[in-house]
């Protein structure tokens, strides 16, 4: 070849580009009319971006392939900047979802379907028609991508579930009969596929059904509160109890000075199922209680006392766990205080660290009617919701000596009490409360401790009306709480005690109450005001030969106190409380506890 022709050959491709380009610039169009034209067909590229060149990898081939008569004109060639923008968009085009596509495991999803079939079209047509698939999120459809038959069967499968709602809802006008025939046809050729999606679905759902069942693991939860307190009694000594004797040990002075204690919790709370509840919680704390050795009286007793030289121990175990939708249980290893059981206790002022300042107004002492400590006191505690206005409660709490097998002691022949409580409320505004429990106290308990059938609440001859004598008692308690707006429940409650002594008739009869005002978010949310004002537990009959150990005055309590949220975990409560003929006697002075608590919660 001269090196002329050659120069020629080179210079083909250029000529033919600029003559393009200046056709494209005069906007010329051309009526094209053949029986046949040549199809020419590319070598395969591979592209690589980096460079943007282009390597053939296969030879050029061309088909004679006779097209249909085309007389429209050809449109207005797109500027080169849309045209470019074009090509990229074709080229991206499916990307997002190139990763998404399923790998090839079988022999028989290797035949996708590709656009340009009959039944891609076909449902490409159902799909116009009838809106049966969304697209992409994007809300582009891109159907110029070929199918899995897998893919295809799950769109022909939506398409098959739309046409069906449409027959459901009475339109079945709405569908043509030859979509009918079309969707009919399809699903013959796609029986095997559509077959073998719902099978996969239907796994889905079983092993996504047993997932939800079982997805939640065990976990625990870790909380704690923290007490900090500055408190002191004001006022005399009570000297005489409520028959006029003395009291041992006690002068007539102001026999305590202002005391700075705390207290520590850490709550580990484990769940198993995500409806039950372990709870293992730790307990510290140096707060000496104001009772007898120092006021004369137990009615002096703040409502988060106790001393054990800030030595940790274990103050409460427990597993509570629902039966059924209706039944919850709770299971007492110690301590089992039946105010932080199932059994409701109807008071707004519970909490020893959030609630009322003083021991007695917390809540009806009824509920402390097995005496627990932090040695034994197992039981079991049950609330069974008779409807949604109803529920029964109630349970067995054994006393100190529960893990003790000695004489007096165990679960059922040391100290114990059965109780049972009703709770009515038919609105979100009402709730009412009876209970009754029947209770029985050895006086000696090998543990230690003795009698006490108000818990340490009222008046000393209340806890213990026959001197420490065996004592059974059958209580009955009454509670109403009323909430006439979201910032203010009016309430009260009322117990009686009627206690007998074992070794013969004596019986004694134990009387308490309570009203209440409270203040829910008073100033800001999560500030608490509360007012209370009752009496005391207190002997007001005992047919003991002597008759010795009856209350001559009635012993009356009157409290406020204010819970100011700092943060979400800090709140500090001013508080004080005033005793009236402190236990229950008139010839003692009045007493006044002064309070302030700072509670941190985290």
């Amino acid at each position: 070849m001269s090196k002329q022709s050659w120069k020629t050959l080179l210079a083909t491709p250029a000529l033919l580009s600029a003559t393009a380009v200046a056709s494209a610039i005069a906007g010329t169009s051309t009526a094209v009319k053949a029986a046949e034209v040549t199809d020419t067909t590319l070598p395969a590229t591979t592209i690589d971006h980096s460079t943007n060149t282009a390597k053939a990898t296969s030879s050029l081939s061309t088909n004679q392939t006779p097209i249909a008569d085309v007389s429209a004109a050809l449109p207005q060639p797109a500027p080169p900047t849309a045209t470019l923008d074009q090509i990229a968009a074709y080229s991206v085009e499916g990307n997002a979802s190139s990763g998404m596509v399923g790998q090839v495991t079988s022999v028989s999803q290797l035949s996708d379907v590709k656009p340009t079939d009959w039944a891609f079209q076909s449902l490409q047509s159902l799909v116009e028609r009838y809106g049966c698939i969304v697209g992409y999120p994007d809300k582009t459809y891109r159907g110029n991508r070929a199918l899995t038959r897998y893919e295809f069967a799950a769109g022909l499968n939506a398409c098959m579930d739309r046409v069906n709602e449409l027959i459901a809802a009475g339109t079945a006008d709405l569908v043509k009969k030859e979509d009918l025939l079309t969707v009919q046809k399809l699903q013959e050729e796609f029986a095997a596929e559509l077959a073998a999606l719902r099978g996969r679905v239907d796994a889905v759902e079983t092993r996504t059904a047993t997932l939800e069942k079982q997805q939640f693991s065990t976990t625990t939860k870790l909380s704690g509160e923290v007490i900090f307190s500055i408190a002191d009694t004001f006022g005399k000594s009570a000297t005489v109890n409520g028959a006029g004797g003395a009291i041992a040990n006690t002068t007539r002075n102001d026999n305590t000075n202002t005391i700075f204690s705390d207290r520590v919790r850490l709550s580990l709370d484990t769940s198993f199922t995500g409806k039950d509840r372990l709870r293992t919680r730790l307990q510290a704390r140096n707060t000496t209680p104001f009772n007898g050795a120092f006021t004369g009286t137990n009615q002096t007793r703040l409502g988060f006392d106790g001393d054990e030289k800030n030595a940790v121990q274990i103050d409460k175990l427990f597993y509570r766990f629902p039966v059924g939708d209706k039944l919850t249980v709770q299971i007492d290893a110690l301590n089992d205080e039946l105010q932080d059981t199932v059994v409701s206790n109807l008071s707004p002022f519970e909490s020893s660290g959030a609630g009322a300042v003083s021991r007695f107004g917390r809540f009806n002492n009824f509920y402390r009617i097995n005496n627990p400590n932090n040695v034994g006191s197992a039981g079991i505690t049950f609330a069974y919701k008779l409807s949604n206005a109803l529920r029964l409660e109630g349970g067995y709490l054994a006393g100190g000596s529960s893990n003790n097998p000695a004489a007096k002691g165990g679960l059922f022949n040391g100290s114990n009490a059965a109780v049972a409580q009703v709770v009515f409320q038919p609105n979100q505004a009402l709730t009412l409360g009876l209970a009754y429990a029947h209770s029985y106290y050895t006086g000696t308990e090998p543990n230690g401790g003795g009698i006490n059938i108000t818990g340490s609440t009222g008046t000393s001859f209340a806890a213990n009306p026959f001197n420490g004598a065996a004592t059974t008692a059958d209580s009955i308690a009454g509670s109403v709480q009323l909430k006439l707006s979201p910032k203010l429940l009016v309430g009260g409650w009322a117990a009686a005690s009627f206690a007998h002594r074992r070794s013969n008739s004596d019986n004694a009869t134990i009387l308490s109450a309570v009203g209440y005002l409270a203040f829910p978010d008073l100033g800001k949310k999560g500030n608490l005001g509360g007012l209370l004002f009752g009496m005391a537990p207190n002997v007001i009959s005992n047919s003991g030969l002597t008759n010795s150990r009856t209350d001559s005055s009635t012993p009356l309590h009157l409290e406020a106190f204010y819970r100011y949220r700092l943060t979400d975990n800090i709140a500090i409560t001013p508080g004080v409380f005033v005793l009236f003929n402190p236990d229950g006697n008139s010839r003692n002075d009045t007493q006044y506890v002064g309070v302030i608590r700072t509670t941190f919660t985290f």
